[in-house]
């Protein structure tokens, strides 16, 4: 398959339940098994988890970039490690500028981008320009709890998943293989 032959899309899976990363993978095998390339950047993630390595065995159409050097979560940062996250976020957009901009995969996958927006670590302008230059096949997929309206209005598919219950109120911690 050469890649989509109709106009790409803007995806967002947002809220408070679990699923948005999982969803956004799911649609990225999706692609794979169709041929299509697929390109992930994970933001504010830095620990070791299961679709680093399940993405290997997937070949060269799907790839998983992370850019953080920390594994602890953004409040927990000291004004140095919050200075070097900055610096690394920077990487990463350049990064994601030059994927579009070369028109390098089918399918772009910026995960917990909207909790970089939240967090005044990219400017929203930019995810909306990024947006609107992009390649007319390429399929772009947001995700991240906090979803701006103006994302919401350039979106063309949204779905929020919401919490209903979840184990962790019971003190059922992040198990590997399930949530990493």
């Amino acid at each position: 398959m050469e890649g989509i032959r109709s106009k790409g899309m803007v995806q967002v899976y947002t809220g408070n339940g679990k699923g948005k990363t999982t969803a956004a993978l799911g649609l990225g095998l999706r692609a794979t098994g169709r041929g299509l390339r697929v390109k992930m950047v994970q933001f504010l993630k830095g620990t070791d988890t299961g679709e680093l390595h399940s993405v290997r065995y997937l070949g060269k159409n799907f790839e998983i970039l992370r850019y953080q050097k920390t594994d602890k979560f953004i409040w927990s940062l000291s004004k140095a490690e919050k200075k070097q996250l900055e610096i690394d976020i920077q990487e990463a957009w350049q990064w994601v500028q030059q994927i579009v901009e070369g028109n390098e995969c089918q399918v772009l996958i910026l995960d917990e981008i909207l909790a970089v927006v939240e967090n005044n670590l990219l400017d929203i302008e930019q995810i909306l320009t990024l947006i609107a230059s992009r390649p007319f096949n390429m399929e772009i997929v947001l995700t991240g709890r906090s979803l701006p309206v103006q994302i919401l209005e350039a979106a063309d598919l949204v779905t929020e998943m919401n919490e209903v219950k979840h184990y962790f109120h019971e003190g059922v911690p992040a198990r590997c293989g399930i949530e990493y």
